[in-house]
């Protein structure tokens, strides 16, 4: 019988970590063997699967050190809390899934070099249907390069970067399809007189509000018609589906950065 996969799981008092926590005690081939809290937090000394009315006898703690018990850590918090996560992944030779959003250029330079010491999935969404959509819209972008198109993203009131970063992925998409780089093509805000619509930029507009828990849509706008390519979240339940994706691959992959893309088999 095969020896399941040790996962650790930061942030395990939120409610992504709840999910994450949930998803991994109902895998037969994984087990949950540390979950995270930042420190000082009210959970801490509590077992980790509560909510849950079981006892898994994993102990909220926020003693980074416990991560020598597992193999992989699934990280959905925010950008200050995953770059520690890093350092001790990579003290203690962890594997990471990354599903945090918000890294500045500074921030990534550190995941980049620290994926030459442990596996690492970074992508800015970890849903399959959204990795699915990202190469619909690679599909669409060669095809209408003459289309204006915009990106609308919605998501709960507290969210806390703007756009999203799977939004900010499918602008990259996109322009990468049209052989431009996002920066140089993106439209982040429009206020007042703003002349007419410049053909080749890609419009950005966001919504935040509610629990909205990820809608994101583009729109390639023509002559006489509209595609609009759309995916919606309604749980939570398909991001931690997919970061279990990830564990597994990385559990037969060497050091190394990877994203979604490759997770899924969808970078032929």
């Amino acid at each position: 019988m095969t020896t399941p996969i040790r996962v650790a799981i930061a942030g395990a008092g939120g409610r992504m970590g709840r999910e994450l926590i949930q998803a991994v005690v109902d895998s037969p081939d994984l087990t949950l063997t540390v979950a995270l809290e930042r420190a000082g937090g009210e959970l801490c000394g509590q077992d980790a699967t509560a909510f849950l009315g079981r006892e898994s006898g994993v102990r909220i703690t926020d003693d980074l050190g416990a991560l020598a018990e597992a193999d992989c850590l699934i990280d959905f918090t925010r950008p200050e809390g995953t770059l520690v996560h890093l350092d001790a992944c990579v003290a203690h030779g962890v594997n990471l899934v990354i599903g945090t959003t918000g890294f500045d250029d500074a921030g990534r330079a550190r995941i980049q070099a620290a994926a030459a010491q442990v596996g690492i999935v970074f992508a800015p969404n970890m849903s399959v249907g959204v990795n699915v959509t990202l190469k619909l819209l690679e599909l669409a972008a060669r095809s209408l390069k003459d289309y204006d198109v915009e990106i609308f993203e919605a998501h709960h009131k507290r969210k806390v970067d703007a756009p999203s970063g799977t939004a900010l992925k499918m602008g990259e998409v996109i322009a990468d399809a049209w052989g431009e780089s996002l920066d140089d093509v993106a439209d982040w805000a429009r206020h007042g007189h703003t002349g007419e619509r410049e053909p080749g930029r890609i419009g950005f507009s966001v919504l935040r509000g509610g629990d909205i828990v990820g809608d994101h849509t583009a729109f390639f706008c023509g002559t006489g018609e509209r595609i609009e390519i759309t995916h919606r979240s309604s749980s939570r339940a398909n991001y931690a589906s997919g970061s279990l994706r990830a564990v597994r691959y990385l559990a037969s992959q060497p050091a190394g950065l990877y994203d979604m893309q490759q997770v899924l088999g969808l970078n032929g």
